[in-house]
């Protein structure tokens, strides 16, 4: 299912029934998670303003208390609530990108959401696009939830779900899941820091630098010391079981050449360029050549070629162009891991 930005239940879509949107904002409104699809990746939700729920994210995922969440709003409005001051620049952005894969970090209201933020004084906010997702948002609202601080729903470090099924996957059965299809944008949002007078790129993702840039009038600074902690800015991180290896064109050929054919079965491969004849690999899956198609089935690749058996993931790196940024970030962390 795509992502829509209207937010309305439409009829037959997976998720967006009234029983099961009425049953998952209630258990949000007390204290539970939930996990809900957003155009990025599925994220796992609880209540931002009760840091008691909070706490259960970071204990379902195995992640630092410190390391901090991004908070999901159904509108701007609901997102100046958690500041305690606005910045233009985060004003320009929510005005271009909301609802949409971009995140702005602005000052924390003080005594709201503190264990969202990680116990910082400033927290990450976001307008998901993705019409479950904004229909969960505000049912959870009517019910007094100011918020939805929710990370990636996969164990801490581990590649980002796309889908219900990789929830699933990561959970089992006893976690509330919505299921929303798969994912549109299929990399998490990028993430601007606001609380200085000029922007900073924590973050990169689907929406590239670019095109920031030209809503804030500006260049977008690279992540400085005196930078804010984000979600998914951790040096290893989206990582599967098999150690992932980042090579050139050439490094994959010869590599493919060299290595005994007994230790190939346990490599396999994504890639743009083809391999040579007769090399017979684990598995292999062909990387697209745009980057918003690689940015949609990044995860579920890596998932599937993980699942393969293999002990090695080569992927060729991508090309070092804007539009690349966000793949070549998660792929640069996973392969730290």
């Amino acid at each position: 299912m795509s992502a829509s930005s209207s937010g309305a239940p439409g009829p037959g879509e997976p998720g967006l029934d009234a029983a099961s949107l009425a049953a998952a904002a209630d258990t949000l409104a007390a204290g539970g998670l939930v996990a809900f699809p957003t155009e990025t990746v599925y994220g796992l939700g609880a209540r931002a303003d009760v840091d008691a729920a909070v706490a259960g994210i970071y204990a379902a995922k195995g992640r630092p208390s410190d390391h901090p969440l991004i908070v999901h709003v159904a509108s701007p409005a609901e997102a100046v609530a958690f500041a305690a001051d606005w910045p233009p620049l985060a004003q320009r952005l929510a005005e271009a990108f909301w609802p949409g894969p971009m995140t702005v970090i602005v000052p924390r209201r003080a005594g709201l959401a503190e264990a969202a933020a990680g116990g910082q004084s400033s927290v990450g906010l976001r307008c998901p696009d993705h019409p479950v997702a904004l229909a969960l948002l505000r049912a959870a609202a009517e019910r007094g939830v100011a918020g939805v601080a929710a990370p990636s729903a996969n164990r801490f470090g581990r590649v980002s779900p796309t889908s219900a099924a990789h929830v699933r996957e990561e959970f089992g059965p006893g976690l509330m899941v919505l299921d929303g299809g798969d994912c549109e944008v299929g990399i998490e949002s990028a993430i601007i820091d606001c609380t200085r007078p000029w922007p900073v790129l924590l973050r990169p993702g689907a929406l590239d630098r670019d095109r920031l840039a030209q809503v804030l009038g500006c260049a977008l600074r690279d992540r400085d010391e005196a930078a804010p902690r984000a979600s998914g800015t951790l040096t290893a991180h989206y990582a599967p079981r098999a150690k992932v290896r980042l090579m050139t064109a050439e490094q994959l050929r010869v590599a493919a050449q060299v290595m005994p054919p007994s230790a190939l079965d346990k490599v396999a491969v994504y890639s743009r360029v083809a391999l040579p004849p007769g090399v017979a690999l684990g598995a292999r899956r062909s990387m697209p050549a745009d980057p918003q198609a690689c940015a949609h089935e990044l995860f579920a690749a890596l998932r599937e070629l993980d699942a393969s058996g293999a002990d090695l993931i080569w992927v060729e790196t991508p090309p070092e162009l804007p539009a690349w940024e966000g793949v070549l970030d998660r792929l640069q962390r996973a392969a730290a891991a």
